[in-house]
């Protein structure tokens, strides 16, 4: 697993947080909050998850621990089922057609 350099992960942590401050000061302000959300969005790429506030919270226990620990504790958080199939098996769906 590639990690990205704990300083560059520091600098978009402090911008996250920034615009986060900004955004919750200003919540209507259209431009203030599309800068956060690419902010977070740019969390979620440097730190592999799906949710800014996952990546704000990986990203925090990244810039504390060791690497070696950062890589053991990931490993043992439990993980969403991913790729599962929603709705009702397929046995169940039936085309309007074949009635």
């Amino acid at each position: 697993m590639l990690l990205p350099a704990k300083a560059e992960v520091a600098r978009q942590l402090r911008r996250y947080r920034a615009w986060e401050r900004m955004m919750l000061a200003a919540p209507d302000d259209r431009r203030i909050r599309a800068t956060f959300e690419d902010s977070g969005y740019t969390l979620c790429v440097l730190m592999g998850k799906r949710c800014a506030r996952e990546a704000a919270d990986a990203a925090e226990r990244y810039l504390c621990t060791s690497l070696v620990a950062y890589l053991r504790e990931e490993d043992e958080r439990p993980r969403t089922r991913a790729g599962g199939r929603r709705g009702p098996p397929a046995a169940d769906r039936r085309s309007p057609a074949g009635r």
